[in-house]
């Protein structure tokens, strides 16, 4: 059975994609098309402000492109140098918060230590920080993206918890998106289903999916990474076949596995 997974494919120095190869090992014949670009935004300023520990009581991420800027940053090796001297082991002492388990690995990439990997949504790490975090203590940097979704900044806020935002990147439609999606569906057919990973993928991707795939709509079983995603897909009148319970590959596909096997899981 296909699956069409509308995400970017991982780094190719990190080996395989981790969702086309847990699908694989299940016998599911999975596609990647990238539905995103981005622009990376105020990076002489972030950091800027990782150059200052000292005014901060740690850090927060819930997006693997907050740490690629970090490494676009790093690439200077004056900044590199003053990261790996002295700034990397400050930050160290501090709380590193993270929303998953791609973003934990990330992390741990430019040598910092992560927690709250298991959270795996805004609304959960929220709730995570808030129980470790005393209100009125120091702001908690947060590189973050245009769209970010208020849900942390208003939970913390609502605690007393201060939170410090720099938005990093820009969000927009990769540019070969369609032609890929109208490629997909000439040579391979409509596919068994369809997984989208974040809120950005349903608004540039499902008009263009309903088109193609015409009266054969009502056969894909539509799958969300996680809740947010799912929200998404509800609020645009299509509803998920399944959420995965975490954003990781396993779930993933134990997630498909069970919207294929029945038509309600």
């Amino acid at each position: 059975m296909k699956v069409l997974l509308l995400k970017d494919p991982k780094d190719k120095d990190s080996g395989p994609d981790p969702y086309i190869k847990e699908l694989g090992l299940y016998g599911f014949e999975a596609t990647l098309i990238p539905v995103l670009s981005f622009e990376f935004v105020s990076l002489e300023s972030l950091f800027e402000k990782l150059s200052h520990p000292e005014c901060y009581g740690g850090l927060v991420f819930t997006s693997p492109r907050a740490l690629e800027a970090i490494k676009i940053c790093l690439k200077e090796s004056s900044k590199n140098e003053a990261w790996s001297k002295s700034l990397k082991q400050r930050w160290n002492s501090k709380p590193v918060y993270v929303v998953g388990k791609a973003t934990a690995s990330l992390v741990e990439e430019i040598g910092l230590t992560p927690q709250g990997e298991e959270s795996g949504n805004a609304e959960k790490l929220a709730e995570y920080i808030c129980s470790r975090e005393k209100p009125n203590s120091s702001a908690l940097l947060f590189p973050c993206g245009a769209l970010k979704r208020e849900v942390l900044p208003t939970v913390l806020r609502e605690k007393g918890v201060p939170l410090e935002s720099v938005t990093v990147y820009r969000t927009t439609q990769h540019a070969e998106l369609q032609e890929s999606l109208s490629r997909y569906f000439s040579q391979q057919g409509v596919p068994a289903s369809i997984v989208f990973f974040s809120p950005s993928g349903v608004k540039f991707c499902l008009q263009h999916i309903q088109k193609l795939s015409g009266d054969f709509i009502s056969h894909i079983k539509f799958a969300a990474i996680g809740p947010t995603t799912a929200e998404a897909l509800e609020a645009a009148g299509s509803p998920a076949s399944c959420t995965a319970h975490s954003p990781s590959a396993p779930a993933l596909t134990a997630a498909v596995q069970k919207a294929l096997g029945s038509p309600n899981c």
